[in-house]
């Protein structure tokens, strides 16, 4: 069936780190993991997806973590994508090419909604998904 990302998932911003003590929760940013703090923005499975900079290192991640600025983070609708098969989808596009930026590459939350993606049933995401390797 074909989707727009924005029916898959809600888009959230990343958000600034630099008050937070530190823990054994991670932050990440476009780079990958930049520290670990004592707080969290989400607990549970989510696609990290770049904002600004290095924007095909897209993410999954499973557990709590942060995100900063310049790294959105998503809610996924299960009943729809599992979110182990949605990361595979977006980790194969070329989101370079969706650029909106003049000096720093940057996406926005309204051209990632846009994006359309063909997700088979949750059965046939279920057999593929073991086979699905992690960044």
């Amino acid at each position: 069936m074909k989707y727009k990302l924005g029916e898959l998932v809600q888009i959230k911003y990343g958000k600034d780190h630099k008050k937070l003590e530190d823990g054994n929760i991670p932050v990440y940013g476009t780079g990958g993991l930049m520290r670990k703090v004592n707080d969290f923005l989400y607990s549970g499975e989510s696609v990290l997806i770049p904002r600004k900079g290095s924007l095909n290192h897209v993410m999954f991640v499973t557990d709590k973590f942060w995100t900063v600025d310049t790294m959105f983070w998503t809610k996924i609708d299960n009943k729809k994508v599992l979110p182990k098969y949605l990361y595979y989808c977006l980790s194969k596009l070329d989101l370079s090419a969706l650029n909106v930026g003049s000096a720093v590459p940057s996406l926005t939350v309204k051209i990632l909604n846009e994006i359309n993606l063909e997700i088979p049933s949750l059965d046939s995401q279920r057999k593929v998904t073991p086979f699905v390797k992690l960044s």
